[in-house]
């Protein structure tokens, strides 16, 4: 068997089963998929599909009644998933009263990056005005920069970052995608996106996920020849017609 298919088939995330309830309320119901190395999954769905909580649950923020996570092929343990994810929720505020310099040496520190690592992310985001602020005195924009700029610092190979593109306008959308796809090289993503136009841009595959349950997984043009759609539909077409 060819070594490089190999490696490429054990090095990925594999959710299988997933099972989660709050009380009578079935949030996932037996949620499988797997994540290829390299690979921009988007996880999609409307509000209250349960994006969210399957990033939890994949973390081991939330036990669930019963699923497996497995990585390279092996069962990863809750207390082994922080050194293999990063997961970034929507609207936290890390360290809101200091000033944003302050928290991005923090999270360069204990992630081991050099100062280069952290000055390319600065430009890249366009933080250099606002590195004396506190984060709490943000706009919304600026606060998701400074986060997806502690994402990218970490050295975990898998991302998880909830709705990494809410506050920006499309110059700043484009800009950002261009800089996750810049890390794919040795990175790999699971983005949880609510704008389907902006999924479309960035997107390799696409889990659709209502009311806990999957309703299909594959590339654009994959969802789109099991819909019966034209080769030119959106995104937002395809979801529209599964569900």
């Amino acid at each position: 068997m060819d070594k490089n298919l190999t490696e490429q088939q054990t090095h990925e995330l594999s959710v299988i089963g997933i099972q989660k309830r709050f009380g009578t309320y079935q949030a996932l119901s037996d949620v499988s998929f797997t994540v290829t190395p390299g690979e921009i999954l988007g996880l999609i769905g409307p509000n209250g599909s349960g994006k969210s909580t399957l990033l939890e649950c994949i973390t081991g923020l939330l036990p669930v009644e019963s699923g497996t996570i497995k990585w390279q092929g092996r069962q990863l343990s809750v207390e082994n998933r922080k050194h293999v994810l990063w997961y970034q929720p929507d609207n936290i505020l890390p360290f809101a009263e200091q000033q944003v310099t302050t928290t991005l040496s923090f999270f360069q520190h204990i992630h081991g990056q050099g100062r280069m690592d952290i000055d390319q992310l600065i430009n890249r985001l366009e933080l250099s005005p606002m590195l004396e602020k506190p984060l709490k005195a943000l706009s919304k924009g600026y606060r998701r920069r400074v986060l997806l700029a502690i994402a990218l610092l970490s050295r975990q190979p898998l991302l998880m970052l909830d709705e990494p593109f809410d506050g920006f306008d499309l110059r700043q959308s484009l800009a950002v995608m261009d800089l996750l796809r810049d890390c794919r090289a040795n990175r790999t993503m699971i983005l949880s996106i609510h704008q389907l136009t902006e999924a479309e841009k960035i997107c390799d595959r696409f889990l659709l996920l209502d009311q806990g349950r999957v309703l299909a997984i594959g590339t654009l043009d994959e969802l789109r020849k099991q819909t019966g759609l034209s080769s030119n539909a959106t995104l937002e077409e395809v979801f529209l017609a599964i569900t």
